[in-house]
C-alpha cells in the first residue's frame, strides 16, 4: 500500500510539472532578456532588468518594464519606439534568458535542492515535481513560507493525505521568493534485543508491534513481555511507560526490548 501510494504520489508530480500553465511571466529585478526589432538590428540588445524595474534600451534610454508582462513590454517598447519618429512601426520581441526574479526556493528532504524558475502559474505539486520529487528521507509534511503584502505567512501541507484523497484544491499556488521546504520523515528508536536496533521511520498510525518489525523482529533472547517506551511529556521530561504491541508509536520514541528470561 505505501508503495502503491508513493507511485500515485510521483504520478501526481510528473502530471503537475507537465500540465503547468504556460501563462507569462511578469518581468522582475534581475531578469536578463533579449530584444530585437524587426528590420533593425541594430536595435537588437541583452540586457538585465535594474533593481527599479528598467531596462536600457537604445534610442529611448531606461524604460520601465517591471510588473510587466513579455507581451506588455514589448508593445510599450514599440510604441515609445513610434511614438519618439525612430519607427513608422516597431515589431519589438523579447525574450527572457534569464529568469531571477521569479524563483522559488525549494529545500529539504527533495531530490534535487535548489531554486527553480515560476514560469507562470505553479503550485508546490509542480515545484517538487521540478525538483526531482521528495527523497527517501522526505516525510508526508511540506511547509510554504511566503510574503504577501509584507506579511510572512507559513502554511503546512499532508501531500500523501492530499492525493490519497483527490483533494488537489489543498495545493497552494506559489510565487517568488517563496520557500517550500519538506521535512525529514519522523523518527523513533528501538534498542534492546532485536535484530536492527537504532533509528527507524515512523509510519501512519505505526504500532510497536510494527515498529518491533521494522528493528527486524526480536533476537533469540527477547521477548515482547515487559515493552517498554521512554517518552517526553508535555513538560519536556522523559518518561518509561509499558506499552503492549497495538500501541501507536509517537515521534522521537524509544522502545526497549527486554531479554527473556525463560
Amino acid at each position: 500500500m505505501k508503495r502503491l501510494l508513493h507511485w500515485m504520489i510521483a504520478t501526481v508530480l510528473a502530471l503537475a510539472a507537465g500540465l503547468a500553465g504556460a501563462a507569462e511571466v511578469l518581468l522582475g529585478p534581475g531578469d536578463v532578456v533579449k530584444a530585437t526589432v524587426y528590420g533593425s538590428p541594430d536595435l537588437a540588445i541583452e540586457t538585465r532588468v535594474s533593481e527599479s524595474g528598467t531596462l536600457t534600451f537604445p534610442l529611448l534610454g531606461e524604460v520601465q518594464v517591471g510588473g510587466l508582462s513579455t507581451q506588455q513590454a514589448e508593445k510599450k517598447i514599440g510604441g515609445l519606439l513610434e511614438k519618439g519618429g525612430y519607427l513608422k512601426k516597431a515589431q519589438v520581441n523579447l525574450l527572457i534568458t534569464t529568469l531571477a526574479s521569479q524563483q522559488v526556493s525549494v529545500l529539504g528532504q527533495v531530490n534535487r535542492p535548489g531554486r527553480y524558475p515560476v514560469d507562470g502559474p505553479r503550485k508546490v505539486l509542480d515545484l517538487l515535481a521540478l525538483a526531482g520529487g521528495i527523497g527517501p528521507e522526505g516525510g508526508d509534511m511540506v511547509s510554504l513560507v511566503r510574503t504577501r503584502q509584507g506579511q510572512t505567512t507559513r502554511e503546512t501541507i499532508d501531500v500523501v493525505d492530499m492525493v490519497r484523497k483527490g483533494e488537489l484544491n489543498r495545493d497552494y499556488e506559489v510565487a517568488g521568493g517563496d520557500i517550500i521546504f519538506v521535512e525529514r520523515a519522523p523518527r523513533a528508536y528501538i534498542t534492546g534485543e532485536v535484530q536492527r536496533p537504532g533509528p527507524f521511520r515512523i509510519e501512519r498510525a505505526m504500532t510497536v508491534q510494527q515498529a518491533l518489525s521494522a528493528g527486524g523482529g526480536l533476537t533469540m533472547r527477547g521477548t515482547e513481555r515487559g515493552l517498554q517506551i521512554t517518552r517526553r511529556d508535555a513538560s519536556g521530561v522523559p518518561r518509561t511507560i509499558e506499552v503492549k504491541g497495538n500501541d501507536l508509536v509517537q515521534i522521537d520514541d524509544v522502545i526497549t526490548v527486554q531479554e527473556s528470561w525463560f
